[in-house]
């Protein structure tokens, strides 16, 4: 099976064995199925509830850039890499968008 790749206009999904704390204003994200964790920095763990709340990384995006001073390539290019990282480590999946009506 050949994976999709990750662009602004995919949507994102949470794992469900994957549960995140914050600790110290960063993110310690555990999966439950596997027993492995991952730490993000303020802005990933800004990114991961961003994709909780969304799912849609085109308005990550748009949050994103307008919390932090940084060149839109530049943050596009790191939303990119860190969802395909979350994904390798299977924490996220892409989802179905939602169906508009």
């Amino acid at each position: 099976m050949t994976e999709k790749p990750v662009s602004l206009d995919s949507t994102v999904a949470i794992n469900g064995d994957a549960v995140s704390r914050i600790l110290e204003g960063e993110a310690v994200i555990l999966d439950l199925e596997s027993v492995t964790y991952l730490g993000l920095n303020e802005v990933g763990t800004r990114i991961w509830f961003l994709i909780q709340e969304h799912g849609l990384l085109r308005r990550v995006f748009e949050v994103v850039q307008q919390e932090y001073e940084v060149a839109p390539q530049e943050l596009e290019t790191d939303i990119l890499q860190l969802v395909d990282h979350l994904q390798r480590r299977g924490l996220v999946s892409l989802a179905q968008p939602p169906e508009q009506k």
